[in-house]
């Protein structure tokens, strides 16, 4: 008797993965699960705990603050030649983590990537967050921080004016556009939740404050149309914005004529190194978030992975810049070039350079792996790895390049002092501080948003399909 052979079916690549939020939510659920953690959940010791923490770095940084504006930045580690320090390096470590977020907003909006859905509200906080400790930095390293203004242009008796051709003032407009199209662009994508929260605080002070900030929206055909407009142009403006901020702060460098500078290849390098950067901070906050507020129906295995995704591809783009300028400190036949990468590799910061490697480089391709790319302990651990890694990649980048320039006689070498780790860890506890405060007064993720992701927001389209 003939055995009857069973065809194996071809299951769809669509079906294989995660799904972008988990079955069995429909649109009230997922309204009420996301407002009921501000509106209904109570502070716990371990919030309260952890906040302290957090706001005792932060005024840790305050106190150090303090103290330079008191006796100056001698009090710094920086000297000559290495007069950009700790407070250039911090700069662009936390501008590239600014960038991940208005990346995931605009860019995959654009793109129509439904799995941006339910990290897009966090991610855009940590943008703001990121570029408010990164504006610390320059503010403070003029020396004068109340004289900030005079870095924008502005009618004045003195005929004062910004030299418009140092990269530093690029920057100052860059980042300022940069964090105003950001903030603009966060506030407009929390309308339609401040309106829900609105209906559902039974405070009236609560539903008061909501209700301000929901600026009169009902949920109309006209409210969403416009809003949908208004997203998507500021989207379209942000796109631009991401790619060019760094670009600009590239350029800090790029244009000078200091070895391991003046290379064509920073913007393109320090864009990718960005992502990079932002998207391990994604996934150190995404974590522990959807652990502790039981996110884990919104945030899936989905999003943690194409994150992940994001961090090799960007990681291996970040490897061949660092072997483009390896090589081309070689083949350049340029002295001072070729004795950049000697120093590198065997001067007296060979064993920063030596973790950069390893800790950029060499740790991140587990994530070729797909047991690391699924597992929260292994991505988490990977992050905070490559997080130390782009820190790394700035303090080479500045500070050895600085430290043994064209003239012997000026070498020398820079020690960071307690103050400069006190501003420097000061600004991650601001930075935490401001995300703690986030997760509990306002919606983490977006409710407008997931609902899109439901079944039911699909049914007019298929409708008109079938007719």
């Amino acid at each position: 008797m003939a055995t009857q052979q069973q065809i194996p079916v071809e299951v769809p690549v669509e079906d294989q993965r995660a799904p972008v939020i988990e079955p069995g939510h429909t649109f009230s659920t997922i309204g009420e699960k996301v407002s009921n953690i501000v509106l209904r959940r109570p502070v716990s010791l371990g919030w309260i705990f952890g906040f302290l923490v957090m706001f005792s770095l932060m005024n840790m940084m305050l106190f150090a603050l303090g103290v330079l504006f008191l006796k100056g930045t001698g009090i710094w580690g920086i000297t000559i030649p290495i007069g950009w320090g700790f407070a250039i390096i911090n700069f662009v470590w936390w501008i590239g983590i600014g960038h991940a977020g208005t990346l995931i907003s605009a860019i995959l909006c654009l793109l129509r990537q439904s799995w941006r859905n339910s990290i897009n509200r966090f991610a855009e906080a940590m943008t703001l967050f990121a570029v408010a400790c990164a504006g610390v930095f320059p503010l403070v390293h003029t020396g004068r921080p109340w004289l900030a203004y005079w870095m924008f242009p502005y009618p004045n008796t003195m005929n004062y004016w910004p030299q418009f051709r140092s990269p530093l003032i690029w920057d100052v407009f860059a980042v300022s556009t940069y964090f105003t199209i950001s903030l603009v662009f966060w506030f407009v994508g929390l309308i339609p939740d401040l309106a829900s929260m609105r209906d559902r605080a039974e405070h009236p002070l609560t539903r008061g404050i909501f209700g301000i900030l929901a600026m009169g929206w009902r949920g109309s055909a006209r409210h969403w149309h416009r809003y949908e407009t208004a997203y998507l142009l500021l989207a379209g403006l942000a796109t631009p914005l991401v790619l060019s901020v760094h670009t600009v702060v590239s350029f800090d460098f790029a244009v000078s004529i200091v070895p391991g500078w003046h290379t064509t290849i920073f913007p393109p390098y320090f864009v990718a190194g960005a992502i990079y950067s932002g998207f391990a901070m994604v996934l150190c906050l995404a974590i522990p978030i959807r652990a502790i507020y039981g996110m884990e129906d919104f945030i899936t295995m989905r999003h943690l992975e194409n994150s992940g995704k994001v961090m090799l591809a960007t990681g291996l783009i970040v490897g061949y810049g660092y072997f483009i300028e390896a090589f081309m400190g070689w083949y350049s036949g340029n002295t001072f070039d070729s004795f950049l990468l000697w120093n590198r590799l065997h001067g007296p910061y060979a064993l920063w350079y030596w973790s950069l490697i390893a800790t950029n480089i060499v740790i991140p391709q587990l994530l070729w792996l797909k047991k690391f790319r699924t597992s929260t302990f292994w991505l988490w651990i990977i992050s905070l790895i490559v997080l130390a890694g782009m820190w790394l990649e700035r303090f080479i980048i500045i500070v050895v390049s600085l430290h043994r320039d064209f003239l012997n006689s000026s070498w020398g070498m820079f020690y960071p002092t307690k103050w400069d780790w006190m501003t420097y860890i000061g600004t991650i506890g601001m930075f935490l501080t401001a995300m703690w405060l986030f997760v509990r007064i306002l919606p983490m993720v977006s409710i407008a948003e997931l609902r899109t992701l439901l079944p039911e927001a699909h049914v007019h389209e298929a409708e008109e399909v079938e007719r």
